[in-house]
């Protein structure tokens, strides 16, 4: 098939790549002409602007955008669908909210242009490992981009087959699936990102634990000097806690045991906020994503009003100094 990918970043760029390797056809644009440039070494079309972008694209166009969430979002979402053509499709492959897509889907529908929603999951090793895709739109539209999806996904590849899955037909082995209407996607996309929030805070908690084994404050018959790497190694093998996150964490932790060049600064991309939103909306209790969230927010703070306001009120009735008080 043809795609047009508006916003060449890192995964959108190694989308095309994964494209043209299937011998897909890839118009591509980005603000930055240097990244056009590039992809157009690798096989690509590049154009110079949204409305060279649209002329280049063949109708039924498909245009696939991969910008940042929000108003970059919004906008050449608006501006696509005002050059574009009744039956003309615009995919958003980005993390938006999965409202939003509710919205614009039907603002589109009102033009004649089929509007597709995409949670796009696999990060910077994307172009080899494939990307987890999970879609929201009409089902005839998604059908109508099955082979574009098919090479994008990761593909069955080694992993092996869920008992009883034999019996079932669905996408969901290959890497992708059409999850509902519009906004499904973003929405599974939005909980399966609160879930990694979750997932992260689990390892990092624990991890710390071993790396404070060794403390002077414990009994010296009771601490434990421990290899935080070969841990999460040993873990990789067998444990019932593996998974690609413990993957990550063993590279980190083999590099650098210490971690020294990271701040703990951690930032959330929005999709953790949205998740708890839904939480509250429909009544589901959320303990676990709600805390993991409020972590993120607290690794930005050198120390919280609320921490200060309990070690004032443990000082005050107990005469409790701080262990590491200043003058």
């Amino acid at each position: 098939m043809q795609l047009g990918m508006i916003g060449l970043g890192r995964m959108g760029a190694n989308i095309v790549r994964r494209l043209l390797k299937d011998g897909h056809e890839c118009i591509v644009y980005n603000r930055t002409p240097d990244k056009v440039k590039q992809l157009e070494s690798e096989g690509a079309i590049g154009t110079t602007s949204v409305d060279n972008f649209v002329n280049r694209l063949t109708k039924p166009r498909v245009a696939w955008v991969m910008v940042p969430a929000g108003e970059a979002t919004e906008q050449i979402v608006m501006e696509l669908a005002q050059k574009m053509a009744p039956g003309d499709i615009i995919i958003d492959g980005g993390n938006s909210y999965y409202k939003d897509d509710v919205r614009r889907a039907k603002v589109l529908q009102n033009l004649g242009v089929n509007y597709v929603d995409v949670g796009t999951s696999g990060g910077v090793w994307g172009l080899e490992r494939g990307y987890c895709l999970m879609i929201g739109g009409e089902r005839r539209i998604v059908e109508h981009l099955d082979p574009i999806f098919q090479t994008i996904a990761p593909g069955r590849g080694d992993i092996s087959r869920t008992p009883g899955r034999e019996k079932l037909s669905s996408t969901a082995e290959d890497g992708y699936l059409h999850c509902g209407p519009n906004g499904a996607g973003h929405f599974v996309k939005m909980v399966h990102n609160g879930i990694e929030y979750a997932l992260m805070q689990a390892y990092a908690e624990g991890f710390d634990i071993f790396r404070n084994a060794n403390s002077p404050e414990l009994s010296e018959a009771y601490r434990y000097d421990l290899n935080v790497a070969d841990i999460a190694e040993v873990w990789r093998r067998g444990s019932v806690v593996g998974s690609w996150l413990l993957d990550l964490a063993a590279m980190a932790l083999v590099e650098n045991p210490t971690l020294s060049e990271y701040t703990g600064f951690v930032q959330d991309s929005g999709e953790g906020r949205w998740t708890i939103m839904a939480a509250i909306e429909s009544a589901v209790p959320a303990d676990v994503l709600s805390a993991s969230l409020y972590t993120r927010f607290r690794s930005r703070q050198e120390h919280t009003f609320a921490e200060k306001l309990l070690s004032a009120m443990r000082y005050k009735f107990g005469g409790h100094i701080e262990q590491n008080a200043r003058a």
